[in-house]
């Protein structure tokens, strides 16, 4: 099977002290390894204003992970423990590689498209010139 990567955002209260953040991203790191995951990378944004009121709260502190692994049942583990902690007031998980596989087929259809439209062109072009030719003989 192959190998997925998963971009993880939570918000957690801005209220939650800095080692209850990091026991928290320990507990998600163990449970990812856990399930046969990894997590690549992490990084604390820190406390910022949140676009609209979440549970009465304008503001949050953001942690940002990127998440792999070759089965989904580790992003349902992490987004379990993330919706039964008290300190997470909101999470999102985003599944990167459909997104770059995406973006690749686009890519592609737009690189056959400009292809196709340069040998019309190019034929266009010869037609034209032989076309000025035999009248020219004409």
């Amino acid at each position: 099977m192959e190998e997925r990567q998963y971009d993880l955002i939570f918000i957690c209260r801005p209220d939650t002290q800095e080692p209850d953040i990091d026991k928290l991203i320990a507990t998600l790191e163990h449970a990812a390894t856990e399930k046969g995951g990894k997590i690549e990378k992490t990084d604390k944004w820190g406390r910022k204003r949140m676009a609209y009121v979440v549970h009465r709260l304008r503001e949050g502190y953001y942690v940002y992970m990127v998440v792999r692994s070759s089965h989904g049942e580790v992003v349902k583990e992490l987004e379990r423990r993330l919706k039964v902690s008290d300190a997470v007031i909101k999470y999102l998980t985003v599944r990167l590689d459909e997104e770059l596989k995406r973006q690749e087929k686009l890519k592609r259809h737009r690189e056959r498209r400009v292809a196709r439209r340069s040998r019309k062109a190019a034929s266009a072009a010869a037609t034209g010139a032989g076309g000025q030719s035999s009248a020219a003989l004409s």
